[in-house]
């Protein structure tokens, strides 16, 4: 195997493509010059789209969970009270930043690999009516499972007037989001994930109702202030120095994005987990979520007659092939993959191929081949 040959297939950081690693390689500029403004003007309304508002999305030096540090940190004060919706580790997360803020914290826990249910999270409301905010994670990256927003959203607006705020790092770039008609309050992604980028930039967006608590909130806040933001956003400049390289990348990320259609990247997203979950389904590998709440995003598998970490090593040593492995209480008896960004059906193909290897190589009786069939078999079927 070829040393600088790697096969990079999990959740994030995701493979860069190389007209974006090229614009990211433009000569530097005056992050306060007339060229930098420019560059805001032309980046800043193509964010709208991918996002489904109407509202500025603002753009942070950091990574995604500094951008849901600063939902918080922009729309609660100590002692609030808050729900969080915890279907993995990076809801987990979530409630972890609300104490660091010393909130009065509600958790619904979930049974990771279970989405949320919406019925559950309209009750809980209405038996908590001093709820001001609940936090939400779109695609829980640790399980796969994709959580049923546009309801979650319908459910807390029928029991209270708490503020939704949602994480969407793992998943934005790669399904629909409809911010505005859905209700969410606050949406937050990065750019190390279905934008194709390096990690270094967060995105949030606030609704009108999200933006009055903002500004009524005492809460001290310096980087994070999303005012600041906002109002320098007015001026096409940005309160503090920008990350001017991604930001060359970010707008050859648009590029690519508009030129194949965001429709078509949602299109491509779910033909990609279609052909995993088919091909691990033929090659009896179970899967950690159900087809109705799985994700575009990244698949998890959960194996009962082999060992997760076995496969990936071998998957490494032999072909340079990196699968995520399980977090928490799941670390070593899960491997995720992670299908989104610069991904398309034939890597989806070869991953599967190698995988199939991969068994044969740590002593997994399956029939070859099988695997790749079905992936094959569901390209030809959905592919129009």
């Amino acid at each position: 195997m070829l040393t600088d040959h790697q096969i990079l297939r999990i959740p994030g950081p995701t493979p860069i493509p190389p007209s974006v690693q090229r614009a990211m390689n433009l000569p530097m500029i005056g992050h306060r010059g007339e060229e930098t403004s420019e560059l805001l003007k032309r980046i800043h309304p193509r964010l709208k789209p991918i996002f489904g508002t109407e509202q500025e999305v603002l753009i942070l030096a950091g990574s995604g969970t500094a951008g849901l540090e600063t939902a918080v940190v922009n729309t609660t004060q100590a002692g609030d009270e808050v729900l969080v919706l915890v279907t993995g580790s990076f809801g987990d997360r979530f409630a972890k930043i609300c104490e660091t803020y010393q909130l009065k914290i509600h958790r619904l826990d979930v049974p990771w690999g279970d989405a949320v249910d919406p019925e559950q999270v309209n009750a809980y409301l209405q038996n908590h009516p001093s709820i001001k905010v609940v936090f939400a994670t779109y695609c829980e990256t640790s399980t796969g499972v994709l959580n049923p927003i546009q309801e979650i959203a319908s459910a807390i607006q029928s029991a209270s007037d708490a503020l939704f705020i949602v994480d969407g790092v793992s998943c934005i770039g790669g399904v629909k989001a409809k911010m505005d008609e859905w209700g969410i309050d606050i949406l937050v992604t990065g750019s190390q994930k279905a934008f194709m980028l390096p990690t270094g930039l967060a995105f949030v967006a606030a609704s009108e109702r999200a933006w009055k608590v903002i500004e009524e909130n005492p809460q001290p806040r310096f980087y994070l202030d999303l005012r600041k933001y906002r109002d320098n956003l007015a001026k096409y400049t940005t309160p503090f120095t920008p990350a001017l390289s991604l930001l060359f990348g970010l707008e050859q990320a648009l590029n690519l994005l508009e030129t194949e259609g965001l429709e078509n990247v949602y299109k491509r997203h779910q033909l990609m987990m279609e052909m995993t979950r088919e091909a691990c389904q033929a090659l009896d590998l179970p899967l950690l979520t159900a087809d109705d709440t799985a994700s575009p995003t990244v698949t998890a598998i959960y194996p009962e007659d082999f060992e997760a970490d076995q496969l990936r090593k071998v998957l490494k040593t032999e072909f340079g092939l990196s699968f995520a492995g399980g977090q928490n209480h799941l670390k070593g008896k899960i491997f995720r993959i992670g299908h989104m960004g610069y991904c398309t059906p034939a890597d989806v193909l070869q991953f599967i191929s190698l995988l199939e290897l991969g068994l044969q190589q740590i002593g997994v009786k399956r029939d070859f081949g099988k695997g790749t069939i079905a992936a094959q078999t569901i390209y030809l079927e959905r592919r129009k």
